[in-house]
């Protein structure tokens, strides 16, 4: 089994999900008393959320350099950055690391593919569903995103970071995702599944919530992950 390395903390609700879902799926794949092999890198949220809201994204990727260069120099043998949003740093973060980083875009890109999605609706903070660095991905990919209108953008950017980061599941905000996608797929005729592109919003939203498949990119990181590191 090879060692995964997590660089957390952003937020630590989803990081504590990452560390259930490999150990869990470590038992599932190898039964008895197995777990995973795992070492975990967690930063302070709180600055980094600063960098992200005052666009000082050269520190945030330094901090975020740093970490990954602890845990290879730890021992991982392949490192996962626990978040969507903080892959905008990807490219400034790989060049200077030589263990295998997981890319949570890419993951997602190819797990859509295997399931002939064709259009999905993303959900994430304002930074991945309004910049680029994310979409790119899935448009490379073959794969068509549709984005919420900017009121919506700001109302999901606020559930994340002053409910689902704090640990909050509050019912009006999942009721706020239910209509939000029954809208979209009423307007899309076209539309055949919705991306959790935020590590928190499967802590809120369920599939039972939703007609459309849903895609959550922390249970499919976690799944690309321990193929990674359970292959002979």
């Amino acid at each position: 089994m090879k060692t995964i390395g997590l660089i957390g903390g952003m937020s630590w609700e989803s990081t504590l999900l990452y560390y259930k879902l490999l150990n869990e799926g470590v038992k599932e794949r190898l039964g008895g008393l197995h777990s995973a092999q795992i070492i975990l890198h967690s930063v302070d949220f709180a600055p980094i959320a600063r960098m992200q809201n005052e666009g000082r994204w050269d520190e945030a990727s330094i901090t975020l350099t740093q970490a990954a260069l602890s845990l290879e120099h730890a021992g991982a043998d392949v490192i996962l950055l626990c978040t969507n949003t903080m892959h905008k740093m990807a490219p400034f973060i790989t060049p200077y690391l030589k263990t295998p980083f997981l890319h949570i875009a890419e993951a997602t890109a190819n797990t859509l593919k295997k399931n002939r999605v064709k259009k999905a609706l993303l959900f994430g903070t304002k930074f991945t569903m309004q910049e680029s660095f994310y979409k790119d991905i899935l448009h490379f990919h073959g794969i068509d995103v549709l984005i919420p209108n900017e009121e919506e953008i700001q109302t999901i950017n606020q559930i994340i970071f002053s409910e689902l980061c704090v640990g909050k599941i509050e019912t009006p905000s999942l009721n706020f995702f239910v209509t939000l996608i029954q809208n979209y797929q009423k307007e899309h005729a076209d539309l055949d599944a919705v991306i959790l592109g935020c590590t928190e919003i499967g802590l809120l939203l369920h599939q039972k919530d939703s007609m459309l498949p849903l895609f959550n990119t922390t249970t499919i990181h976690v799944d690309e992950a321990l193929e990674y590191a359970l292959k002979s």
